[in-house]
């Protein structure tokens, strides 16, 4: 990625984060000072009602009560009173083995021993790729029969003669849909009968747990009064599923960008073997006609005439035109000759000066003679006309 994509990205998410940062305040901060400030009215009632209590008791209070509601204390218990639940039974130790590996961390449990959180640490540097390793082939493996489901929708859509490219958007399509019904609507209903939750409590759930976001504030079978040691490993094990087939959509996502960055690729290597081979043939046009970069001085001052027939070329230069005799018919016109519009073009510059230049040797017939035609030659081609030598021009 070069720096200035880096850059502009970076710049990019910062202002999403800026901005979510103040649409978030101005939503949470009002029910946040309000919340602050029915808690100092509940803790004045309280100190007026029992005039025993001190202040710096109740503080001491609250806090030692938010400390034991973090372990995992039942606040509706007391010393006398018994239940059978517990945040660190066998189900529940399950959930929270399965909320590290999955890099979930609600948070409504946390470990309260230094001995707990040494193991932590060395059980999440294995669980986590363990995991990943777990999640790619499950979600191999889930996309790959979602797909194969989806390929015999697809077969019946083109039976029924439905364009390739309307048949591609309808499988993406049905893959969402059925991904979102088996793991987010499903579930969601599921959590409003079990939890007692709203729509919007269960759905706010659902996609902060399957973003491995894991506030905390919500967490199934966290309620005192769920009583079922499977229900909360049934729901890590929608979690696999449900993490595993958001991990085959950004596949799909993922080879998909991979495809169209591959074909605007080709597209570009295209064009730009199109544009070279364009401009090598310009370029071999212009060299075989001899022309110079450069635009060359005026007509007048440079006059066109026929110049003597040259025999002698020099070695691998292919033999220049001659003027044809009087006597003989003219060759009809070839593939090369078709490159040039016209004989007497400024920039086609073939003369005697420059050709003894370039080391061929015109042996020049005497003045007045001509020499014979030869019946055993072909006709030779047009000579292109140059500028003479101005020994040779006649006064």
């Amino acid at each position: 990625m070069h720096s200035t994509t880096l850059l502009a990205l970076l710049a990019l998410v910062l202002l999403y984060l800026v901005s979510g940062a103040l649409v978030f305040q101005a939503l949470e901060q009002p029910h946040e000072q309000q919340a602050q400030r029915e808690l100092g009215e509940a803790r004045e009632r309280f100190l007026k009602g029992h005039p025993c209590v001190s202040d710096q008791d109740l503080g001491l209070f609250i806090k030692e009560v938010a400390d034991a509601l973090g372990g995992g204390a039942n606040p509706d218990t007391n010393s006398t009173s018994h239940s059978n639940y517990s945040a660190w039974d066998l189900g529940s130790a399950f959930f929270f083995s399965g909320t590290i590996i999955t890099t979930i961390g609600y948070g409504n449990v946390a470990l309260r021993t230094d001995a707990g959180r040494l193991f932590c640490i060395f059980y999440a540097l294995v669980g986590i790729p363990l995991f990943g390793i777990l999640l790619a082939g499950v979600g191999d493996r889930l996309g790959s029969s979602l797909r194969r489901g989806i390929g015999n929708i697809e077969a019946i859509f083109l039976k029924w003669h439905v364009p390739p490219e309307l048949v591609r958007i309808l499988s993406a399509v049905l893959f969402l849909l059925i991904g979102c019904l088996l793991f987010v609507l499903t579930p969601t209903f599921v959590f409003c009968y079990v939890e007692g939750w709203s729509k919007l409590e269960a759905i706010y759930f659902v996609i902060v747990t399957l973003t491995t976001v894991g506030f905390g504030d919500y967490v199934a079978g966290a309620n005192p009064n769920q009583n079922s040691a499977a229900y909360q490993p049934l729901v890590w094990f929608w979690i696999l599923l449900g993490l595993a087939y958001f991990a085959s959509v950004l596949t799909t996502i993922g080879n998909w960008l991979r495809v169209v960055s591959r074909r605007t690729r080709a597209e570009m290597g295209g064009f730009t073997a199109q544009a070279a081979s364009w401009t090598g043939t310009v370029t071999a046009r212009v060299t075989q006609r001899g022309g110079p970069t450069e635009p060359p001085p005026p007509e007048k001052e440079r006059p066109l005439l026929p110049p003597p027939p040259c025999s002698a070329q020099p070695a691998g230069r292919p033999p220049s035109p001659a003027l044809p005799e009087k006597a003989e018919p003219p060759s009809p016109p070839t593939a090369s000759a078709l490159d040039y519009p016209s004989e007497n073009l400024a920039f086609i510059d073939e003369s005697s000066d420059t050709q003894s230049e370039r080391g061929c040797a015109l042996p020049r017939a005497p003045r007045g003679r001509r020499r014979p035609p030869n019946p055993s030659r072909k006709p030779e081609r047009p000579r292109r006309p140059g500028r003479p030598r101005d020994k040779d021009v006649p006064v």
